[in-house]
């Protein structure tokens, strides 16, 4: 554990010049993405906290493109899973295949066996499907017929949902929604960007993304995001957080005791954690401030914060739930 200013001078040094494989992917995916650039950080946030990414927008929004883009620039396998009602697990995570010349079972892996997996509109497919999937993501191995695989590393499930159309959906459940480390809502681009992306969509001017990072170099930085110091008093802020979502009013916030069902898990402290060393990491720091708490706290929080039905009857959304907590917190 660091103790010493030298030990995190010498960090700071360390993640300054592995952090730059950020910047080179930024640069590349900007070739194809325009804007979107919150997305993008939640992406890599993601990549760096071992954890997968839940995404909510309408469609047309280059969920599937930023994903594809960041893998053709690590040079990962990548793998499109259209989610539909009619899906079953062995779709997404293989099968057993009777051979008839060598007269038995082979392994035919599924779509699952990739670095980066597009679980696309997950919320079409069955319980069973949406199951297999997260039980990937949990465990990062798979089991067909007797044996088990490990999936590669780097592992990264970015999981869509459309919030528009709820017919012929299976609403996720709250303990699996749980697994994702964070749930990003994509939101339309500025007009300035739309007109780029008009008149390039157009004219057919989106270039080829070439690999500008490589998959030694994420695993690097993903250790190294590990070792980001974290004081007591951030850990104690972050604690202070969850719990103000669980007793409001230990922290005198009666008013949100009747608009919460259920607060945030202990998930939610542990990726809270994570997803701060990953914004320092970001912002080439080795170590953590308030600033990067607060900023990926509605990403982190919003998918396991529980409405009652005085909140939707008041029209309280739980990224106000989230604000008040904030604002109410004291910040070390």
């Amino acid at each position: 554990m660091l103790k010493t200013a030298e030990d995190i001078r010498l960090l700071n040094e360390k993640i300054s010049q592995a952090g730059q494989f950020t910047d080179k992917l930024r640069k590349e995916i900007g070739h194809v993405i325009v804007g979107q650039s919150h997305m993008l950080d939640r992406l890599l946030i993601g990549l760096l906290s071992n954890g997968h990414v839940l995404l909510e927008g309408v469609p047309g929004l280059a969920k599937t493109l930023t994903i594809k883009s960041m893998a053709q620039a690590i040079h990962a396998q990548f793998s499109r899973i259209q989610f539909t009602p009619d899906l079953l697990p062995a779709d997404v995570i293989g099968t057993l295949i009777y051979n008839q010349q060598k007269n038995e079972f082979v392994v035919r892996k599924g779509p699952i066996f990739a670095n980066f997996i597009l679980a696309d509109e997950i919320n079409r497919a069955p319980a069973k499907v949406q199951s297999a999937l997260l039980e990937a993501m949990q465990e990062r191995q798979v089991t067909i017929g007797e044996k088990t695989y490990k999936l590669d590393e780097p592992f990264l499930v970015l999981a869509t949902q459309n919030p528009l159309e709820q017919e012929g959906t299976y609403a996720l459940p709250e303990a699996q929604v749980d697994r994702f480390i964070m749930k990003v809502i994509v939101d339309y681009p500025k007009m300035a960007e739309e007109q780029i992306i008009l008149r390039k969509s157009i004219q057919g001017e989106f270039p080829k993304i070439n690999q500008v990072v490589s998959i030694s170099e994420v695993i690097n930085a993903r250790d190294l995001t590990k070792q980001i110091y974290m004081d007591e008093k951030i850990e104690q802020y972050i604690l202070d957080i969850v719990f103000a979502t669980r007793r409001p009013q230990d922290y005198k916030l009666e008013k949100l005791g009747p608009l919460i069902s259920y607060g945030a898990s202990p998930r939610g402290s542990i990726n809270l954690g994570l997803a701060a060393k990953s914004q320092a990491f970001l912002n080439k720091r080795g170590f953590v401030i308030p600033e990067d708490v607060r900023s990926i706290c509605k990403d982190v929080l919003r998918h396991r914060i529980g409405l009652t039905y005085e909140a939707e009857a008041e029209n309280v959304k739980v990224e106000d739930v989230i604000e008040d907590v904030l604002r109410q917190i004291n910040v070390p």
